[in-house]
């Protein structure tokens, strides 16, 4: 398997109020906003346990997105925001983050918002 590109890899990435941006190390930005955000999926590849394995994938509405590894230091922020979302599929989250199966779990989607 070829080694995992740069400039793939986070240079940072922030969560706030705004929505969640990524800054790639080749310098290319990924961003989406919280009103923007249409599903959250947690994307398992079974790489671990030395490679990054999960990914908080973030889609929006236009069909951009964004996908923060599991193990980025913004991660646990982005995770404690993203249960707040009404309709998020708490069970399916806790599966997603405790398995290696090579899956998608798409663990909120706009319309399950009820808006």
């Amino acid at each position: 398997m070829p080694p995992e590109s740069s400039s793939a890899r986070s240079r940072s990435v922030s969560v706030d109020d705004t929505g969640v941006r990524r800054l790639l190390a080749d310098g290319t930005e990924e961003s989406v906003t919280w009103s923007d955000l249409s599903a959250v999926v947690v994307r398992v590849i079974p790489e671990g346990p030395w490679k990054e394995d999960v990914f908080l994938m973030l889609a929006a509405s236009d069909g951009t997105g964004t996908a923060v590894p599991s193990g980025d230091p913004a991660a646990d922020a982005l995770i404690e925001r993203l249960q707040t979302l009404p309709g998020f599929d708490h069970d399916t989250f806790v599966e997603a983050m405790t398995t290696d199966a090579d899956k998608a779990y798409v663990v909120w989607k706009a319309d399950s918002a009820g808006s």
